[in-house]
């Protein structure tokens, strides 16, 4: 082992002294991160709501579109939201529909008190022809079996 050390700093000491450059190795090909064309919005509401709206969707599709909707950093567009509903509804999956629903609340954040009822509003007549009650109509909003806080009971 010692004597391949040697043999090595010798080396780098010879090839620094004759002036040779240890020859870096070159990558054959750069990946330009920023290439990748950018998607505008209107295109991506275009694509999910066509999704959505696919005669022969499954629930497993519909599962899986809506969790890559809730993993994204945006509040989808009521459009969106009213396709994901009638997709439910086409597979007949009414609890899809009310989970969805608590998704897109819960996606609203800090700003749920100006989203949640612009997000009603537009998909108030969704809802109406499908026959879908939000989760505050069904009581959800409000926990069944909770305990009062002992600390504000006095």
């Amino acid at each position: 082992m010692a004597s391949s050390s040697m043999k090595m700093a010798l080396w780098t000491r010879n090839a620094l002294i004759r002036g040779v450059r240890p020859q870096m190795q070159t990558a054959a090909g750069i990946r330009f991160m920023s290439s990748k064309v950018q998607e505008t919005d209107a295109e991506f509401d275009a694509r999910y709501e066509a999704f959505f709206n696919r005669k022969d969707i499954d629930g497993w599709e519909i599962r899986k579109a809506m969790q890559d909707l809730a993993r994204m950093d945006l509040v989808p567009e009521p459009t969106i939201v009213a396709a994901a509903l009638r997709a439910c509804r086409r597979v007949n999956d009414y609890s899809l529909t009310t989970r969805f629903l608590e998704v897109v609340k819960f996606k609203c954040g800090s700003k749920q008190d100006e989203i949640w009822p612009y997000m009603l509003q537009e998909i108030r007549p969704t809802l109406d022809e499908l026959g879908i009650s939000t989760p505050e109509e069904l009581g959800y909003d409000k926990p069944e079996l909770a305990l009062p806080n002992p600390y504000e009971i006095h």
